[in-house]
């Protein structure tokens, strides 16, 4: 039997205007569109690494 992935939920609670384009870029990748915003992601390393990145624009709960 497979273990499940752990997920985490994260929200997109600012705007991309005014922001890098890797900052954009990484908001993309995560899956989010616009404010308010919500997607499960998977728990990897990576994606942890973009939330750090953003963390100014998103707000993560496990």
């Amino acid at each position: 039997m497979s273990e499940a992935k752990k997920k985490l939920r994260v929200t997109q609670v600012r705007s991309l205007i005014g922001t890098k384009r890797e900052h954009r870029a990484c908001v993309r990748g995560l899956g989010l569109r616009h404010v308010n915003h919500t997607v499960e992601v998977e728990d990897t390393p990576a994606v942890r690494g973009m939330i750090r990145r953003v963390s100014y624009l998103v707000k993560c709960e496990g």
